[in-house]
């Protein structure tokens, strides 16, 4: 009989993001020999954004952790709604929304955000807008705890949201993270998701493990890959213990 396959990590970016802000989260985990994959979020739409995470874990090989950063929390949360594929969840810096939630109804749950004050408009042929952070706030509003010269290369670096995105609700009856462990990590000092959404999410989750990192910005990924590496490897080490139990 062969052993339980260890899960593959796949990755989630959110918005004014991209999928290099893993990189140091993918070279803790390969250190580690962890096989993580980071997705391309289109950053269009949340049923379609979300289809498209289920195509990537579709083409993977055995079970899944699925990890995602800020709007990428409510992506997951859709894309692994009765996906057997996926066998429990990492919200870094994340909503964690349950249906009928989107991104701008749980932002404004709690007071503390200033991304409302820092983010540009830009008209779509198509119809809508989408959202760019100013490039000229984007390391204080997104990155405070970044190098100025990585903040500058992510301000550029971006993918912006379309408005739509952002207010799509949670279609899903019952997201991902009511039906299978999770696991959270996020900064206290994030000005895009303030600290306090992130720690009720955990709360309702029922968090197997729910870390705040003292200090840290909006973009963990990029300013403390190790401790959220950390918590990755964490999830993927229980999970794995579990299927040989099982």
């Amino acid at each position: 009989m062969s052993e339980p396959q260890q899960p593959t990590v796949v990755l989630v970016h959110g918005a004014f993001a991209e999928s290099a802000s893993w990189n140091g989260v993918i070279r803790a985990l390969y250190a580690e020999g962890v096989v993580s994959t980071a997705v391309a979020n289109p950053l269009r739409g949340l049923a379609g954004d979300a289809a498209y995470v289920r195509d990537v874990i579709a083409s993977i090989e055995g079970p899944v952790v699925l990890v995602g950063h800020s709007y990428g929390g409510l992506v997951i949360s859709e894309a692994s709604a009765g996906n057997d594929r996926v066998a429990g969840l990492v919200y870094v810096s994340a909503f964690t929304p349950s249906a009928g939630e989107s991104a701008f109804s749980l932002s404004a749950s709690e007071p503390g955000s200033t991304l409302g004050d820092a983010i540009v408009p830009r008209p779509l042929a198509g119809g809508g807008v989408e959202f760019a952070i100013d490039r000229a706030k984007f390391r204080d509003q997104f990155a405070a705890d970044v190098d100025v010269q990585t903040a500058g290369l992510m301000g550029a670096t971006q993918r912006p949201v379309t408005e739509a995105a952002l207010r799509d609700p949670v279609q899903a009856v019952a997201p991902g993270w009511t039906d299978r462990p999770s696991w959270h990590v996020w900064g206290a000092e994030d000005r895009n998701i303030p600290a306090a959404v992130a720690r009720a999410g955990a709360e309702r989750a029922g968090a197997r493990a729910a870390v705040e990192l003292a200090g840290a910005s909006h973009a963990t990924p990029v300013s403390r890959p190790e401790e959220v590496a950390a918590l990755i490897l964490q999830a993927v080490r229980a999970l794995a213990d579990e299927r040989v139990a099982a």
